[in-house]
């Protein structure tokens, strides 16, 4: 087990993954830095190899897939991960590992929207996201989180295999914040200076596709994870608008002893439906996600027993 692991996923990066490699090695002379070529038609890799990394290849394209091997792989007592875009500084790397390794912090978030990052940025719509995921998931999600879209984090081993990590592409730093919202993970903040990628360096991120994508994936974990206050919401709809429309019909019927407007009598009496069927389903899935933070508790013993083996091992090597 190594006591500190760096995890550099890429994707053509070879006019800065030399800079990122050898910054990390001086920052933390101890880590193993691990870049995860993810089918680069540069010479990202071979770069990388000459720089001093262990470079290994993940062929399923998407830096949610290349985070999913990586934390299969690698087992470590800390893990740094960072973009190898060269936009994040490694002398913040130190005081993250201390937050993971000597205050039992589960993820340490690497936060640029409190300092640099919207002076650096060159994209206005990307600041106007970020912005608006950090509050649509602070407000959902009752947490207080600086950055939700940052590429640069430190975990914990319990964090990491613990993780299911289900999204393919860039929703997967959502992912792992919602899921440590959730699971009343210990997350902390660093503010680190955020600098734009140098000149000839291009961001894979759409800022369209991948902003729908993300907002997707935060509606399906807030359905996921809070049914009850999600369906509870859709019943609240529901009801409105089928209290709101049948109000006029029995008014009409109190008065005259006729309904003259039988389909929209029909209507409202299925959506009155629905949302009874909404609210009972609600209540059924928070059982269930209930039952599954239980299980999940469960598993955090596990993997902590887990880690003490490893480590225990480590010593007597």
């Amino acid at each position: 087990m190594d006591k500190i692991a760096v995890l550099i996923p890429c994707y053509n990066e070879e006019k800065t993954i030399e800079k990122v490699v050898t910054d990390f090695r001086r920052a933390l002379p101890e880590a193993v830095i691990y870049v995860y070529d993810n089918n680069s038609v540069d010479a990202t890799a071979e770069i990388a190899a000459k720089a001093g990394a262990v470079v290994r290849h993940e062929y399923q394209q998407g830096k949610g897939n290349v985070i999913r091997r990586m934390f299969r792989d690698i087992d470590a007592r800390c893990y740094i991960m960072v973009d190898g875009d060269d936009t994040y500084p490694a002398e913040a790397a130190p005081k993250m590992v201390d937050k993971v390794l000597n205050r039992n912090a589960d993820m340490v978030v690497g936060d640029r929207l409190s300092s640099t990052y919207f002076e650096e940025n060159k994209r206005p719509f990307h600041n106007f996201g970020n912005s608006l995921v950090r509050r649509a998931i602070n407000t959902l999600f009752q947490t207080d989180i600086k950055d939700i879209m940052t590429g640069y984090r430190a975990f914990s081993y319990q964090f990491v295999k613990t993780l299911p990590v289900l999204s393919q592409g860039f929703e997967i730093e959502t992912e792992m914040t919602i899921h440590a919202a959730d699971k009343n993970m210990f997350v902390e903040n660093v503010i680190i200076e955020y600098r734009d990628r140098p000149e000839g360096s291009e961001s894979k991120l759409n800022t369209y596709v991948d902003g729908f994508k993300v907002l997707n994936t935060i509606a399906g974990l807030f359905r996921n994870y809070k049914p009850m206050t999600f369906f509870g919401l859709v019943t609240f709809v529901l009801a409105a608008l089928g209290i709101g429309f049948i109000i006029p019909v029995l008014i009409e019927y109190s008065h005259t002893g006729l309904v003259e407007r039988f389909p929209t009598l029909i209507v409202c009496v299925f959506v009155l439906l629905a949302a009874i069927i909404s609210w009972f389903s609600g209540m059924i899935l928070q059982t269930m996600a209930h039952k599954n933070r239980q299980d999940f508790e469960m598993e955090l013993q596990r993997c902590a027993e887990e880690y003490k083996a490893k480590t225990a091992n480590d010593v007597e090597l």
